[in-house]
């Protein structure tokens, strides 16, 4: 790495880390897991990537690889399955108490995204929260566009039910659709 590139790395980890690391846990819920997978997007990017030039674009470049790396791990371990069957096997005393968690609209997503198959949750994150389009998603993860679109649709609609929204009317572009979020109970209380 340059002296450049060094800097850049420090100033992107100093200013950045949180955001990058709460990008992480969208995509896995494990804490520790989490910063693995940062570390391991922040070599990838940096490990001979001397053009970058600012953090945003560096940033821009590890959060992909937040998802490609989330993705390779998982065809490196069998997959989806490998996944399933770790979280079926989780003991119920491992399980978050409910009394320490918080209960504002991040946990809540957070969780619904946990529940999603982890190549719905890469789709749904890449195209509603880094707003890739089908082609760009299909290139970082690997899939065919309509695999793209197939893991979107999917991983909204389970969200829309598990967030108990209604689903964006697919007769709408993507930007004509209002959102509004409204604080719940325990949000108001303060």
């Amino acid at each position: 790495m340059t002296r450049r590139s060094d800097d850049l790395l420090d100033e992107l980890v100093r200013e950045r880390y949180p955001a990058l690391l709460a990008r992480a846990r969208m995509l896995v819920r494990d804490p520790v897991a989490a910063q693995d997978l940062v570390q391991d997007a922040l070599v990838a990017t940096f490990a001979g990537r001397s053009r970058l030039t600012s953090v945003p674009a560096a940033e821009q470049y590890v959060r992909r690889a937040l998802v490609t790396r989330f993705v390779d791990g998982l065809r490196s371990r069998g997959r989806e399955r490998t996944a399933v069957e770790r979280l079926a096997a989780m003991p119920f005393e491992n399980a978050p108490d409910p009394a320490g968690v918080s209960t504002g609209l991040a946990h809540e997503v957070q969780a619904a995204l946990a529940t999603l198959a982890p190549r719905e949750r890469a789709c749904v994150l890449l195209r509603h929260v880094d707003d890739l389009s089908v082609r760009e998603t299909a290139a970082v993860l690997g899939l065919s566009d309509g695999a793209v679109k197939r893991y979107t649709s999917d991983g909204v609609r389970t969200l829309c039910g598990l967030l108990e929204v209604r689903p964006p009317d697919p007769h709408h572009e993507r930007g004509d659709v209002p959102v509004h979020l409204v604080p719940s109970k325990e949000d108001r209380r303060g």
